[in-house]
């Protein structure tokens, strides 16, 4: 056994992203996945997933893997623990945020905006004034106990709100996009399941490179490894020692990629955690 290839093995944070990356095309973990990382965090691998979804949805995708690990959720704004619930960092708009949406009521762009009220958390919007592609997105996430329909822009605005999500024509996003890049984490891609045009707005503190990196100090590992698929992934990407592209990644992120490994649909990065961990010797057969 390679006494220091184990340590490196131990000391290292494994981050992936979820939808295109741990997740199968049909929106769940593979037992195989599920054995395979359960297995190894259970033997000491500090391993995370990083996504755009809430905690909620990401545990109903990913409801085999029932190890004790750390989640970052919506695109870096928390990072939560998987067996309590609780937040172990968390990254809040600041009262800036209020012009922000008033900007976007200007451009008849009404969001669906996340935020705690009352200690709860929400996603709270105006059915009347949200966009076609936007209702779809919400019939999908009908008996959320976070739901909370409001009736007016005003009360949009309610509430310490980490996350907004806009999802209308691209002619309309675009110009928000460009404008609010550079003052918050700003993400701007088609959804990959409906095609419909996104544009999701965070604090500059959250991101999936941002909450990577304080899980990786909060851990005290000394390294970062990750995977990923999209563009949505190269912040990620360019924080990490390692980063390594699902064969159906965007090209763009293959290019910055340490190297390019199987499919989503071939559960690829579980086997590279599972062989990387013989290769180190930190475990014997799963």
């Amino acid at each position: 056994m390679d006494k220091e290839k184990s340590r490196q093995f131990r000391k290292t944070l494994y981050v992936s992203d979820l939808d295109g990356t741990l997740l199968r095309s049909g929106q769940f973990t593979s037992d195989y996945t599920n054995r395979v990382i359960n297995s190894l965090t259970a033997m000491g691998m500090h391993f995370s997933y990083a996504t755009a979804r809430s905690f909620v949805t990401a545990k109903k995708v990913t409801r085999g893997l029932q190890a004790k690990i750390p989640l970052i959720v919506y695109n870096g704004a928390f990072v939560m623990d998987n067996e309590t619930e609780s937040v172990m960092i968390a990254n809040y708009f600041d009262e800036s945020v209020k012009e922000v949406l008033k900007d976007l009521f200007c451009h008849h762009v009404y969001p669906i905006v996340y935020s705690y009220r009352n200690g709860a958390e929400k996603f709270s919007f105006l059915p009347e004034k949200c966009s076609k592609g936007a209702l779809e997105f919400l019939d999908t996430r009908k008996g959320d106990r976070r739901t909370n329909p409001v009736e007016t822009a005003e009360q949009l605005m309610g509430g310490d709100c980490f996350y907004i999500t806009c999802i209308d024509e691209p002619v309309k996003l675009e110009p928000l996009y460009m404008k609010y890049q550079d003052s918050y984490h700003a993400v701007y891609q088609k959804d990959i399941y409906s095609g419909e045009q996104w544009l999701e707005i965070m604090p500059k503190a959250a991101s999936k490179s941002n909450a990577a990196l304080q899980l990786k100090e909060l851990l005290q590992c000394e390294r970062l490894t990750v995977f990923g698929d999209g563009k949505n992934d190269i912040d990620l990407f360019e924080a990490a020692d390692e980063c390594y592209a699902v064969e159906n990644a965007v090209e763009e992120l293959k290019q910055a990629a340490t190297g390019v490994i199987g499919s989503n649909d071939e559960d690829a990065v579980a086997k590279w955690l599972e062989t990387a961990a013989r290769q180190y010797g930190s475990i014997g057969r799963l």
